[in-house]
């Protein structure tokens, strides 16, 4: 048992012991003893405990301590990678323009010490984790290396030492397979036992894990060791097995064997075959291993399945696929040979726990371990997709499986290298279509019942939950290396898979038109459908686009064609399908059809292969235009409210197929594969066909009455105009037809900017771009910017007055509207119709601005690039017969007036018409010769040019009519004709024109089908005949008439313009003569139709002949034939029109006048009241009571006792003047550790400190009179001006109560809108009644002496505590000064000892006057009056009242000092302005002038006196001396008392006798005085002194009496403000003012001094440092400031992201900065959770009375906390296109925007949050 005595020895002297007898030659010995000990010390079944982990930790040192050892491991760190491994939200930085793969990542440290000044980088919050990749070049550029990774470290690093890691090599391995043990032991099937366990079994393990991820942190020397470890295969096959003797470990593999049997998998062990599968080339011996046992598991898992199916979606049965399409060898056989394969298969087994995905992470900058793992890794990909299609959590292990997944397949080398040496490509596809295969159901596409297609169940969770996505992005990842994808593309067996993957998404998530009653559940699965058609389908097929681009790559391009035009016949087959769609389906998803149309356009445009090489025969071509052009017709059909019965959901799919990021695999695809169908087709079969599938060929019918069979009548305009314009943009779109990739963009950005202003980000997330990111037109690539700034302006970010914020925005220059707006790709790009309209508006306003056109315009007409010669068949669509005929006949309707008849239905026919002018068909040999027009028996017109046709005139054409149209009616009249007419008559009859569209297109067909003998398609013929285009036979009868018409297309065009110009004569034949197409490039109908006939006769001499004699015809000196009624009517219409619109101005003209009389009178109304409201009484007549209207009955009159008025107001706590400094500079937000901010120096903080002083040595009731509370959290009052009845206001408090819709503000706790302005308010202040009676004996000046005026200030003063009658005014108060109450902080209430005391509310009521002055809001004198009603409820201890100490010499009263009582506050430490305010309001109100001013002057010279005595303690010692003697020469002069040196002299020699005042700091005043005080500086530093006080006095004199308030410089401010006051005395010398000239004396100065002074000495028990600190107080606050922020948003981020947090230690999950403090707090943070008040609603009340800015550190914006309300303000950051980027999505860096940020400063200073901002909601104490 050496064990046993090693494990009692110590671990250190053990571990050196052992290492020495290792290191012998014969190491025998060593060895066994080592064994041993690991053997009791890992024992597997002593569980994990830390004592094992010690002895590790020992033991790898050898003898050394465990730091040390890392050390020196460290030193011999060979790595060139950094490799950080991070987990999910961490924040990494990409950088494209150094990056080679996509999915490039650099950590924070790596970025900023590398240079990226002027890349396109941005910062991410990383979604599954990564690893940084700096160091490694395959997969970014070496330039973008970090100065760390930039030097090979790896050359000079010496080598290992053998002996270092000796150890390591021995005990690791045990410790491993302890590892694996554990693993083992613990794992349960999850059927068996609760999931949890498996979490249980891993924490055991966390201790184990990371001390792996520990060794991993070491350094490439000890990677190096455990690599070897991991991938021994004899170490493995020893260790896992277990030797015979070793029970346990044998129990333990069967336990191996048996989890990886439930799996589902085989070990190759079992059956015998010594050669594994991997080892194989696959299928060659696979299928042979496979044997029995496979075959049962795939029957057990179809079981399995197939319960899962019966418990999932439940609407229609699965369908299992016969698995013969695979190598099963992928997917049932594992394994493993060394301990990292097993460590993997339990990964996976638990999910994928993050610590294990860390540590084999970790491990990958060791390049053998890289190839190893990535080898192991695919070779459990089969397995990896079970275990995820089983789990509960997919969604977490799905990001840790791309957290691995994408380090691998990222490097271009290493996937190569699996691809050619594990089959990588195989595997993924099978592995893919494994997947799917567990949710097929059969589809129900064209032939319900015995269709044979199958496809995916979109409701099944697999793809509701995107389950399959870490797989399909594994696959678009290798598919972006050209090596991997060019293998892909020449295995035709894989490309055959692909397909057969590709065709289960055909025709998925199918539609039905609900035609009687609404659905009842609307699915939502179409989300799951359209992504999976895009990331499995369409992103796969873009990776390999993108391989495709050169001549070399032809074939590939060949192949992946023939196998689509394969894999699509079958699926013909498969669903049964002929020649005509099932009614009523639609499927937005042909994958297969859009794979092929992609293939061809890339072929055609970069590959120069020939268009025809690749198109399969005319009937596979009339195949696969039918579904495509299904979509296209629903698309309209949805648009007309024809779907409306399948609910919203399928508007969101239309919308979805168009949407930005689907559109280019989607609708792009859809329409270029129309686009080469119809080059190659018949047209006039193609044409029949669109209409036909738009359901409105009964609509083309020259009869003004018809029946359509399949539309109401008010679906038919929506549904001709959606079938025109489809025309227009199959004809005229050229995205995949020439267009240069810069054009597209420069498209495609111009039909975005014309839609809206758009921010950067947002257009960059509207232009598709390829999704594949490694394409040609990425985001942010150079092109993009310089496209940008060509086709658009930069609008700077503006801030509105409303309080919203602008971005900055992107907005099309002036010739981008003039020449590029093109309507037809707005119409393409719009999801929401609106946005057509928008794009319409704006250019009307940009047309009316630059005075091109002022009326309607219609969409301008473009040019278009020219055709690739591939696709000049398509032009064929605009000359065919079919398309003139539907022109024709739609122009005569539009002339005639028929019904359903639209301006956008004449805008695309004309547009049609210029399209085919502008495009001539080739071989137009027809121009100069006029038509022999008695041929054309036969058909409407004699050729297929447009511009021959449009001269042709049509005589007479055979309609249908139902038996009541007005047609029929007219052919009754005729009279019978003479045998002449008659025979001319029926001659022409022969030419009446019949025309069927249906009829016409079924003959093409079957010319097509016979043309390629097809018996079988020949014997389906009859199933589809055109009997369901007859109506049912209900509706009258149809007959058969002749319409005489005479008309050609072109004197349809001039009658057209006739009719919209309302002239006879709007085209004379001189405009025929200077025509210039050139001029009519923007404008409406008229200008259209000009441009038209402009170019039609240029073009042709013909057509130009025929408009002059139309224009001949109709020329004014022959009068207009009025037969015609349909012109009559036409005429009648036009003039009703008119009137109507003239009617229609009248009226909103009288409106606008009406509006604008209104708002004046509004205005006036408004400002009267705040003046009235404002000044007090002085317009009125004196003896006149002040009316007031009530806002919510309207009724005016007196605010009385029994019934008073009161005015809106809102009540705010506030403590911003309590963040004044003393400097005008904001203080810095620290970003740094040594930076911080220290409070100390704020207002309110002085305060506390001085009040708490003061609390130590004065009695509690004088102390709390000698302060204000004012300054921090005082309560603000403001109003909107408007007044109300209370009772009024009462009603309206309970009907907003009742009427309990979400409102931004909370009634019951008072708060309401203001009925007339909707300004926020809280309360109600209630007027005083009958003000303004005795305004006259108020201002009387009078000449009373100062001292009798001092003695009525003292008898007014003894009237106290006459209490108020009760009645309705005083009760409302008592409310006011309640909800005064509740707006404060609790804190700023209890000053006190003894909370809730009278002296409390007494100091609580003055300090909210003071408030309300320094804050200078005019709330007028009402809130005075009710304050100072309470504050006379509460008495002044007036034997003790501090007027008499101010205004009489009282004779010492040392004696009346009781011991235990401490005394009073002495006059000269009292603040002053407090002691104003205490005056005024326990006066009785009114006050007369006088008394104020008597008030103000005695306490001046108290404020006066305190200057001279806190200057005197600035003083030096000998300065002192020196002013004392210059003061006592002066003493005896007159007005000594007005001389401020005299005064100065007797301060310092009063002071001078009390205990060492002056002695204290002596070498501490030096400092402050370093320069010398001349006279000048000491009357300044006086006058600074009182300025305080004379501002606050001018302000309540302000308020009480209506004074005005001077504006002034500088300078001037205290001579001014004296003035004001009357203190200026009889002295006013021109110049600066003295301070002490103010000075009126009630008795001697002298005396009284020194009685002040005497109070101070008595205080001889006080430490003299306190006592001249209150002695000195300063009064000189700035401006209350916020931070100043850096300007660099990325400062700020990186030092606070990560931060921990002062109060729980912890890093939070969302910190938030305090704007006004800087204090770092938890938003939402549950840890620092008090009383269930979350950290920053606690933050704000302490720091700014309930009001609180915090800046949330990982969304870069600001929110604001207002009592129990928060809204989201915005952000002052902003990036360099101006715009917020909210939650750092975009990640860009983001600069300081200073106007936003004063905005938000002067919004806090104001209180104006609650106007500006207007979305609040309540936080619930949440934030």
């Amino acid at each position: 048992m050496m064990a046993a005595s090693l494990l009692r020895r110590d671990k250190k002297s053990t571990a050196a012991h052992l290492k020495a007898d290792l290191k012998r030659t014969d190491n025998s010995s060593g060895l066994r003893q080592l064994q041993e000990l690991l053997d009791s010390v890992l024992h597997p079944e002593r569980g994990s405990d830390p004592e094992a982990l010690d002895w590790c930790k020992w033991l790898l040192a050898g003898g050394d301590g465990f730091d040390e050892f890392c050390r020196a491991v460290r030193s011999y760190d060979n790595a060139t990678l950094c490799g950080l491994v991070w987990t999910a939200n961490f924040v990494a930085y990409r950088c494209r323009t150094c990056g080679i793969s996509p999915c490039m990542s650099l950590c924070a440290e790596c970025f900023n010490n590398g240079d990226h000044t002027g890349h396109d980088f941005n910062m991410f919050r990383s979604q599954a984790g990564g690893a940084c990749d700096c160091g490694d070049g395959n997969v970014m550029r070496e330039s973008g290396f970090c100065c760390r990774h930039r030097l090979k470290t790896g050359e000079n690093v010496p080598s290992v030492p053998r002996d270092l890691l000796l150890m390591s090599e021995m005990v690791l391995p045990r410790f491993i397979i302890t590892i694996i043990q554990y693993l083992r032991d613990g794992y349960t099937e999850p059927e068996s036992a609760a999931d949890r366990d498996l979490q249980k079994v891993l924490q055991q393990l966390d201790l184990h894990i990371s001390f792996l991820e520990e060794l991993t942190k070491m350094g490439g020397a000890m990677r190096t060791v455990l690599t070897k470890i991991l991938t021994n295969q004899q170490t493995f096959k020893e260790l896992s097995m277990g030797q015979e003797e070793n029970v346990y470990a044998k129990r333990n593999y069967e336990k191996y064997l048996s989890a990886l049997k439930s799996s589902g998998l085989v070990s190759v062990e079992e059956k015998g075959a010594g050669a594994g599968a991997t080892d194989t080339p696959a299928g060659a011996g696979a299928l042979s291993l496979l044997g029995a046992t496979a075959a049962a598991s795939l029957e057990d898992s179809s079981k399995e399945e197939d319960q899962d199916g019966l418990q999932g979606v439940g609407q229609r049965k699965r369908v299992k696929l016969s698995s013969t399409t695979k190598d099963p060898s992928i997917m049932d056989t594992l394994k493993h040979k060394c301990f990292l394969e097993e460590l993997l298969f339990w990964t996976i087994k638990y999910e994928f726990p993050q610590k294990m995905v860390t540590f084999l992470l970790n491990m990958l900058p060791d390049q053998d371990y890289k190839i190893t793992f990535t080898k192991t890794f695919v070779q459990h990909y089969a397995f990896i997709m079970k275990t995820l299609m089983k789990s509960h959590e997919s969604d977490t292990m799905s990001n840790r499986i791309v957290h691995i997944s994408v380090q691998l397949f990222s490097n271009e080398e290493l996937a190569r290298h699996v691809t050619e040496e594990c089959q990588l490509l195989d595997i993924m596809v099978t592995v893919l279509l494994y997947m799917m295969e567990s949710c097929l159901i059969k589809s129900e596409l064209q032939d319900e019942e015995n269709n044979r297609h199958v496809v995916v169940n979109c409701g099944e969770a697999l793809l509701k939950n995107n389950t399959y996505w870490p797989l399909v992005s594994d696959f678009i990842n290798i598919l972006s290396h050209q090596s991997v994808a060019k293998r892909f593309l020449e295995d035709h067996s894989l490309l055959l898979l692909w397909m057969s993957f590709a065709s289960f998404f055909q025709g998925m998530n199918l539609n039905k038109r609900e035609l009687n009653e609404h659905v009842e559940f609307e699915s939502q699965t179409y989300y799951a459908a359209f992504a999976a058609e895009l990331e499995a389908c369409a992103q796969p097929m873009w990776g390999l686009l993108t391989h495709c681009k050169v001549k070399e790559t032809q074939e590939y391009t060949k192949t992946v064609v023939r196998y689509c035009l394969e894999t699509l016949q079958m699926w013909f087959d498969a669903i049964g399908f002929v020649d005509e769609p099932a009614l009523n389906q639609l499927t937005f998803h042909l994958p297969l059809h859009r794979y092929y149309a992609m293939f061809l356009s890339k072929g055609v445009k970069c590959q120069g292969l020939d268009l025809d090489s690749l198109l399969p025969d005319q009937e596979m071509l009339m195949k696969i235009m039918v579904h495509p052009l299904q979509i296209q017709a629903s698309l309209s059909e949805i648009h007309s409210n024809m779907w409306v019965r399948n609910g919203l959901q399928i508007k969101g799919q239309a919308m979805t197929y168009v949407q930005s990021h689907f559109c280019n695999s989607m609708i792009d695809p859809d329409i270029y594969l129309l686009q080469v169908c119809a080059s190659r087709l018949d047209p006039d079969y193609f044409i029949s066909s669109v209409f036909e599938r738009f359901k409105v060929v009964d609509l083309l019918t020259m009869a003004s009455q018809h029946q359509n069979a399949v539309l109401d009548s008010e679906q038919e305009r929506p549904m001709l105009e959606g079938a025109l314009t489809f025309l227009v943009i199959l004809c005229s779109l050229r995205v995949h037809l020439g267009m240069s990739d810069d054009e597209i963009l420069r498209a495609e950005m111009v039909s975005q900017l014309c839609m809206n202003d758009r921010t950067h980000s947002s257009l960059l997330d509207l232009i598709p771009e390829n999704p594949n990111p490694k394409s040609g037109v990425v985001p942010g690539s150079c092109s993009f910017e310089e496209m940008l700034s060509a086709v658009a302006d930069f609008k700077a970010p503006v801030f509105e007055p409303g309080g919203s914020m602008q971005q900055g925005m992107y907005t099309p220059k002036a010739e981008v509207w003039e020449k590029e707006f093109d309507p037809i790709m707005v119409i393409l790009r719009t999801v929401y119709r609106r946005d057509v309209q928008s794009a319409m508006d704006r250019y009307a306003a940009f047309l009316k601005q630059s005075g091109i056109h002022t009326g309607n315009p219609w969409p301008p007409y473009k040019e278009r690039t020219p055709l690739h010669p591939c696709y000049r068949g398509l032009v064929r669509l605009l000359h065919c017969k079919t398309l003139h005929i539907v022109i024709f006949t739609l122009l005569y309707k539009i002339w005639m007036d028929h019904q359903n008849m639209s301006e956008h239905v004449l805008c695309m026919v004309l547009y049609l018409i210029e399209l085919g002018l502008d495009n001539p068909v080739q071989d137009d040999k027809v121009e100069e010769e006029p038509c022999i027009e008695e041929h054309c028996h036969d058909s409407w017109f004699p050729g297929t040019s447009l511009l021959s046709n449009l001269h042709h005139v049509i005589n007479f054409v055979r309609v249908r009519v139902p038996e009541t149209a007005p047609e029929r009616e007219r052919e009754r009249e005729t009279p019978a004709s003479t045998s002449s007419e008659s025979s001319t008559f029926g001659q022409n009859l022969r030419e009446a024109q019949v025309f069927s569209l249906v009829a016409e297109r079924r003959r093409k067909f079957q010319e097509i089908i016979n043309r390629s003998n097809h018996e079988a398609s020949q014997a389906v013929r009859p199933k589809s005949s055109s009997s369901r285009w007859l109506p049912p036979g209900s509706p009258p009868q149809l007959v058969t008439e002749i319409l005489e018409i005479r008309e050609s297309m072109l004197s349809l065009l001039v009658k057209l313009h006739q009719k919209l110009s309302a002239k006879q004569d709007s085209l004379s034949l001189s405009w025929l003569a200077e025509v210039d197409p050139a001029h009519h490039a923007h404008g409406d109908g008229l200008t259209a139709i000009e441009r038209i006939l402009a170019k039609a006769a240029t073009r042709s001499r013909h057509s130009k002949r025929c408009l002059q004699e139309i224009c001949g015809k109709v020329c004014p000196s022959i009068p207009l034939k009025k037969n015609s009624p349909g012109d009559k009517k036409s005429m009648d219409k036009e003039e009703r029109r008119q009137r109507a619109r003239e009617r229609q101005q009248k009226l909103l003209a009288e409106f606008a006048s009406r509006q604008k009389s209104f708002m004046e009178t509004a205005m006036d109304v408004e400002s009267t009241e705040t003046d009235a409201v404002m000044d007090m009484g002085s317009a009125e007549p004196l003896d006149s009571e002040v009316l007031y209207d009530c806002v919510i009955c309207g009724q005016s009159g007196p605010s009385t006792e029994d019934r008073p008025t009161g005015l809106v107001v809102l009540l705010q706590a506030s403590s911003v003047l309590g963040h004044r400094c003393r400097s005008d500079t904001p203080k810095r937000l620290p970003t740094t550790d040594e930076e911080h901010i220290y409070p100390e120096d704020t207002c309110g903080a002085t305060h506390d400190v001085r009040l708490s002083l003061m609390q130590r040595y004065f009695k509690d009731s004088s102390c709390l009179q000698s302060v204000s509370v004012g300054w921090d959290g005082g309560v603000y009052v403001q109003t909107c001006g408007h007044t109300l009845h209370i009772d009024c206001h009462k009603s309206y408090m309970e009907s907003l109560r009742n009427d309990q819709v979400l409102q931004g503000f909370s009634v019951d706790k008072g708060e309401f809108t203001c009925p007339l302005c909707r300004q926020f308010a809280n309360s109600v202040l209630p007027c005083r009644p009958g003000r303004g009676m005795e305004t006259g004996a108020w201002h009387t000046p009078s000449n009373k002496s100062m001292s009798t005026l001092v003695k009525e200030v003292e008898d007014l003063q003894e009237q106290l505590g006459i209490f108020p009658v009760e009645s309705n005014l005083s009760k409302e108060m008592e409310s006011v000064i309640k909800d005064i109450k509740s707006t404060t902080q609790k804190k700023y209430m209890d000053y006190g000892k003894n909370p809730g005391s009278p002296d409390n509310d007494f100091l609580f009521m003055y300090s909210v006057a003071r408030c309300v002055c320094v804050c200078s809001l005019c709330v007028s004198d009402q809130l005075f009056h009710v304050l100072a009603m309470h504050m006379r409820l509460y008495s002044i201890d007036s034997a003790y009242n501090p007027w008499t100490r101010l205004t009489q010499s009282t004779h010492t009263r040392d004696n009346e000092y009781c011991d235990d009582e401490r005394p009073e506050v002495p006059m000269l430490f009292r603040d002053v302005p407090s002691l104003l305010i205490i005056f005024i309001l326990t006066m009785p109100q009114p006050l007369r002038k006088e008394h104020f001013t008597c008030v103000v002057k005695v306490l001046y010279s108290l404020q006066y006196t305190q200057a001279l005595a806190a200057l005197s303690i600035r003083f030096s010692r000998e300065e002192r001396l020196a002013w004392s003697n210059t003061g006592a020469a002066k003493k005896n002069t007159p007005n000594s008392d007005k001389s401020w040196e005299s005064l100065l002299g007797h301060m310092i020699s009063e002071l001078t006798k009390a205990k060492d005042v002056y002695d204290t700091n002596s070498e501490e005043t030096l400092v402050l005085s370093s320069s010398v005080w001349s006279p000048q500086s000491i009357e300044f530093s006086l006058q600074q002194f009182c300025l305080p006080f004379l501002r606050l006095s001018c302000l309540l004199q302000h308020h009480l009496y209506g004074d005005g308030l001077p504006g002034c410089l500088v300078e001037e401010e205290f001579s001014l403000l004296a003035g004001c006051l009357g203190l200026s005395g009889s002295v006013q010398s021109s110049g600066a003012s003295s301070s002490a000239a103010c000075l009126e004396w009630n008795l001697n100065a002298i005396d009284l001094i020194s009685q002040w002074c005497s109070e101070v000495i008595a205080l001889s028990d006080t430490p003299t440092q306190q006592s001249v600190s209150l002695l000195g107080q300063d009064l000189q606050w700035a401006a209350p400031r916020l931070l100043h922020l850096p300007d660099n948003y990325n400062t700020i981020f990186q030092y606070y992201h990560r931060k921990s947090c002062t109060s729980c230690g912890k890093t939070p999950k969302d910190p938030a900065l305090c704007l006004v403090c800087g204090a770092f707090v938890c938003l939402k943070g549950h840890c620092c959770k008090q009383q269930g008040v979350c950290e920053c609603v606690l933050h704000s009340q302490h720091c700014g009375a309930a009001t609180g800015i915090f800046l949330l550190i990982n969304a870069s914006v600001i929110i604001i906390i207002r009592g129990h309300r928060f809204c989201l303000w915005g952000s002052v950051y902003l990036d360099a296109h101006g715009e917020e980027d909210r939650d750092l999505r975009r990640g860009k860096p983001l600069y300081l925007c200073e106007e936003r940020y004063r905005v938000l400063e002067q919004q806090w200073v104001s209180h104006t949050f609650d106007h500006i901002n207007k979305r609040w909601g309540p936080h619930y104490n949440g934030l």
